[in-house]
């Protein structure tokens, strides 16, 4: 008995904490740059789209907005399907080719798809007023971070809902081709709004199934790629929710 050391289980208990305080530290900082890098995809998305628009709209003689040749060829011409659906390519050469990137090219395909997608939606400028824009993007914001917040803190396993959520989207997509060709605004109306309730709970989901990615014995380069992969998961997300907000509550230029 005078061999028994009292300190043990006080000793073992530290080791423990300090584990634990080593492993969310960690995540504090994974879950830091995935939510950098989808701040610097909006940021670069946003400039772009911006940029476009200033190229491709100009005052016209009767103090109207026209197109110039470069938005001519941007909006109008056969030009329009490439720029449409060249984000859409990056997606799916992102989501098959990650495991065989280095971290870098991960980065950069990431900025590079975050630049197409600002090429893509720098027609809503020319469509939707700036007050509309500004809107649409606070809205966002705020639901965004709000979902991204209980996804991140909840105790509540969310995979069965992501299920639901995933299914729900490919109807989605699949309502969406349909109406290229109905072109009916009623469920164009329809479509939006439920693509806010699906990308709102997808937020939430795909935060909790990031944090449940983090490995605290990762190496640097599969630790970046996984934060960049977050990264892409909830840049979706927002742009989904904004885009679907716009279309529901936006007002259009005249």
């Amino acid at each position: 008995m005078s061999d028994f050391d009292r300190n043990a289980s006080v000793w073992g208990q530290s080791a423990v904490q300090a584990g634990a305080a080593e492993i969310d530290q960690g995540l504090r900082a994974y879950m830091l740059g995935v939510y950098n890098y989808m701040t610097v995809g909006l940021a670069i998305t946003g400039l772009v789209a911006m940029g476009a628009n200033m190229m491709a709209v100009t005052e016209s003689a009767t103090g109207g907005r026209a197109l110039t040749a470069f938005g001519q060829a941007l909006y109008l011409s056969p030009l329009k399907w490439l720029v449409m659906l060249a984000p859409l390519a990056f997606v799916f050469f992102f989501s098959f080719r990650i495991d065989r990137m280095s971290s870098a090219t991960a980065r950069n395909v990431f900025l590079l798809f975050a630049a197409a997608m600002g090429l893509s939606m720098s027609s809503l400028l020319f469509i939707y007023t700036g007050a509309s824009v500004t809107r649409a993007f606070f809205i966002t914001s705020a639901t965004f971070g709000a979902l991204s917040l209980y996804g991140y803190t909840t105790k509540r396993d969310l995979s069965a809902m992501g299920s639901f959520l995933i299914m729900g989207l490919f109807g989605l997509i699949i309502a969406g081709v349909v109406n290229i060709f109905l072109q009916s605004s009623v469920m164009q109306f329809v479509i939006s709004l439920i693509s806010v309730g699906i990308f709102a709970g997808l937020t939430a989901y795909d935060t909790q199934s990031i944090k449940e990615m983090y490995y605290a014995n990762d190496d640097g380069e599969t630790a970046v790629k996984k934060s960049v992969n977050g990264a892409l998961m909830l840049y979706l997300d927002f742009i989904n929710i904004f885009t679907s907000l716009l279309q529901l509550t936006g007002s259009r230029n005249d």
